[in-house]
């Protein structure tokens, strides 16, 4: 009869042997992720694009940047970036906070109450201006927000030429006005002649005004670079119990019947689930059982 207690010694010895070693091989892994997780290093949102080269001195780029990202909790990163800003003498041109609600389920848990469940999530549209030097500081400080980075595109245009095209247009502009209001003077004696020579200066004027708006305008923003920010986080979820003001009435019979058949089916849905999440306890007992049967009731 030794024969038959070695064999069910060997049977759970093996089976408890498996399960502490399936779980020793997980706590590596889960130690292994969680280091990953935790010594990522933050995503590349800065580069090349967004530094100043002091060496190219006759060439005027704007720097723009244009950023989406998750963060933990967004209303804490938005305080944060601010005051990223406001210490790299930036500012903040305009703040966007707003929830966009994903779905809204709805259920029925008294005879006067509702359950309302919202799902929603919580972004901020954010438009920065700093100065052109402290780009590339500013977004390496926004990096350490960042969970997961969407996109991050930046670009530096070169706006040489059209700063130098409207500095032409200013000048050849002024030069044919003060042609025009020299023969004014000069040579104009009608009234229509002198009404359509002024209306051609001012025409003139106006050209040499907006070149000179434009050029304020670029050298604008090739001082303080535009960075566009959209933050999001994870989905949460609201729940909230409101008054049944659809129907206060008692429920009719058919509806009672249907309640109850969804009850029951969700009570045998959780059975079935929890009996396939005990599946490996099922066969350990099963095989408890046979060799019980098969050999120790024998005696």
């Amino acid at each position: 009869m030794k024969t038959p207690h070695l064999i069910l010694t060997i049977c759970i010895t093996t089976i408890l042997f498996s399960c502490s070693s399936k779980k020793s091989e997980e706590a590596p892994k889960a130690d292994s992720v969680a280091a990953y997780t935790s010594s990522a290093p933050p995503p590349p949102v800065s580069s090349s694009a967004a530094v100043e080269n002091k060496n190219d001195s006759n060439r005027k780029f704007v720097r723009t940047a244009d950023l989406r990202f998750k963060v933990k909790n967004v209303i804490k990163s938005s305080y944060d970036i601010e005051a990223i800003v406001g210490q790299q003498g930036g500012f903040i041109t305009s703040t966007e906070l707003h929830s966009e609600i994903n779905d809204t389920q709805k259920e029925r848990i008294s005879r006067d109450s509702i359950l309302e469940m919202t799902r929603f999530s919580v972004i901020n549209n954010i438009t920065i201006r700093v100065p052109n030097t402290k780009l590339d500081t500013t977004l390496k400080l926004i990096a350490r927000n960042i969970i997961f980075l969407d996109y991050r595109n930046i670009k530096a245009n070169d706006v040489s030429l059209q700063l130098l095209s409207n500095n032409l247009t200013q000048k050849r502009t002024a030069r044919h006005a003060d042609r025009l209001t020299k023969a004014v003077d000069e040579k104009g004696k009608k009234l229509a002649e002198s009404t359509d020579a002024e209306e051609l200066i001012l025409k003139q004027q106006e050209d040499a005004d907006n070149a000179k708006i434009a050029n304020l305008d670029l050298t604008d923003q090739i001082k303080f670079s535009t960075i566009t920010l959209c933050i999001y986080q994870d989905e949460s979820v609201r729940k909230e119990i409101i008054a049944n003001t659809i129907d206060n009435n008692a429920p009719g019979f058919c509806s009672k019947i249907w309640d109850s058949v969804l009850f029951g089916w969700d009570i045998l849905s959780y059975l079935i689930t929890l009996i396939i999440k005990l599946w490996s306890f099922i066969i350990i007992g099963g095989i408890i059982v046979f060799v019980y049967q098969k050999f120790f009731r024998k005696k």
